[in-house]
């Protein structure tokens, strides 16, 4: 094999490796945009409902206790790891471990929103999120 030609195949690697994390980034920012809609109808549903917000929490992935955000908004799931701001961001709500992490905030940003929450976790709680955010509403202010 000649270098060239070695060269060449690296390349075309390069290429579709490329053009597929491109597509993915696509197919992300489509699904946010079909997704946040049902969030922004979220955020005006829970406060026509008086549902009050609350500061969002975030876990470390490893070790124990809660961070303070300051964040108001609304806990999507029952394990406080997805919030709903009353910004109308969704907030992954599980960050790396921080020293003093517990006396001081840690920055939480939002991420786009997905269709399908919990996709590719490993515990097994997955569904729409339109399902998600209709069961959270009709919690009402009894959700943990």
């Amino acid at each position: 094999m000649s270098p060239d030609s070695t060269d060449g195949d690296a390349r075309r690697g390069r290429d579709a490796a490329d053009w597929q994390i491109a597509a993915q980034a696509r197919r992300r920012e489509q699904e946010a945009a079909r997704a946040q809609p049902l969030i922004d109808r979220f955020v005006a549903d829970a406060k026509a409902a008086g549902i009050a917000p609350v500061e969002l929490t975030a876990r470390p992935w490893s070790g124990g206790g809660r961070y303070r955000t300051g964040i108001q908004g609304w806990y999507l799931k029952r394990d406080r790891s997805i919030g709903i701001g009353e910004d109308g961001g969704y907030y992954l709500l599980v960050v790396a471990p921080t020293r003093f992490g517990r006396f001081r905030r840690v920055d939480v940003s939002p991420t786009d929103p997905p269709l399908q929450v919990g996709e590719g976790a490993r515990d097994g709680e997955t569904g729409p999120l339109a399902e998600y955010l209709a069961l959270r509403l009709a919690a009402g202010p009894d959700f943990p």
